[in-house]
């Protein structure tokens, strides 16, 4: 079986874990510091916070950027459901929407139309690693003095052109940027996240509310020379990382240059097995975006059948997944009013599939995705 993806860990990883382990200090520590402060010159922010995983990361950021119950917050039902979940978490509305079809993001010409006097934030994802117009977006939530949030759970290592310089996700081209280290996601850490952020106050606020609203932090408090008596002043929550975790994470982000690399080959490989299939819609990427591919996407016939071709596919020994789901189709969200129809997102999740794409993927792999791909969607 060709799995859809693979984590990239070996012994590196292994003995990461096992130095901290048998250190003695496990949870949230120097790991976790030394992790945030390495991603942080990664990806060319001025501050990072590490938490438990990217909803929580989400909620915090929306939680900092000022978002309250009654509010609502502009973002696209076409992802992973914490993107909208994290709003509601709030007790704020998320109002949907559509994509671009091009690329599977945020449509930004139809930003202003779902904008109200109760917006308070924009929550736009890089969808599948592959960056949103993020000119365009922050352009709109600057003309109206909104908060700008990055959902970029997947694309960690994607690049984004920016005043004619190809930067990083995460050196946040809005107010704050979320990521996430699930095993599906290119840099794992098993589970946990990260946000990051151009403001020195909102990160100082994360790293409280991510500890239970506690007023000094444990390494302070362990390392000090006199007795500290902490505080809890506000409503905070059980949102960090282990130190297990994050001494995992600093191997993987030495990897992720690498591991960028090898994926985009591999998905150039892709698109030249399956160019001649005409059929066929793949991803291009638009002049102002690099991505990472964490998935490849590929749009199928509108007369084949999803699930026939995905169970075609796994009969073959090669795994595959829908596309990206709506939000507004699951019954908590489904009785919400929408503010547009959904249609291109839609189409997505209906008409779409991800093949299967890590770094250990041989071109005999590839090969056998792609001819059984093209055999099962030839009409």
């Amino acid at each position: 079986m060709i799995p859809i993806i693979k984590p990239t860990l070996d012994e590196a990883e292994a003995e990461a874990a096992r130095r901290v382990i048998l250190s003695g200090w496990v949870t949230q520590g120097p790991e976790v510091a030394a992790f945030e402060s390495e991603f942080a010159t990664f990806t060319g922010a001025s501050h990072a916070t590490a938490v438990s995983n990217c909803t929580t990361a989400l909620h915090l950021a929306l939680l900092v950027a000022g978002v309250k119950p009654g509010d609502e917050v502009v973002t696209v039902s076409h992802s992973y459901i914490a993107t909208a979940n994290a709003v509601a978490y709030c007790g704020a509305t998320p109002i949907f929407v559509d994509i671009d079809p091009a690329t599977y993001n945020i449509d930004p010409a139809l930003i202003e139309q779902a904008l109200s006097a109760r917006t308070s934030a924009i929550l736009v994802v890089h969808q599948m690693g592959l960056p949103c117009d993020m000119a365009a977006v922050a352009g709109i939530a600057k003309a109206k003095g909104l908060p700008l949030i990055e959902d970029a759970a997947c694309a960690s290592g994607s690049e984004l052109l920016w005043d004619d310089q190809w930067e990083k996700i995460g050196k946040v081209h809005g107010d704050v940027a979320c990521f996430s280290f699930h095993p599906r996601k290119i840099l794992s850490t098993g589970d946990g996240g990260m946000l990051t952020t151009k403001h020195a106050a909102w990160d100082a606020k994360f790293k409280m509310l991510r500890q239970h609203g506690m007023s000094v932090p444990d390494t302070v408090r362990h390392g000090s020379a006199q007795v500290i008596f902490e505080t809890h002043p506000v409503l905070g929550y059980n949102y960090r990382m282990t130190d297990i975790q994050a001494a995992v994470g600093r191997e993987q982000l030495k990897r992720l240059p690498g591991i960028v690399a090898r994926r985009r080959v591999l998905a150039s490989r892709y698109v030249e097995l399956l160019g001649d299939a005409q059929w066929l819609g793949l991803v291009r990427e638009p002049s102002y975006a690099r991505t990472n591919w964490q998935s490849f996407c590929v749009r199928l016939p509108d007369a084949a059948d999803q699930r026939a071709v995905m169970q075609a596919m796994l009969d073959a020994g090669v795994a595959t997944r829908r596309g990206i789901m709506c939000a507004h189709r699951e019954d908590f969200y489904a009785s919400q009013p929408l503010c547009m129809p959904l249609p291109e997102s839609e189409a997505a999740q209906d008409h779409t599939i991800v093949l299967p794409l890590y770094p250990q993927m041989t071109d005999e792999d590839q090969q056998k995705v792609a001819s059984n791909l093209i055999e099962a969607t030839r009409l």
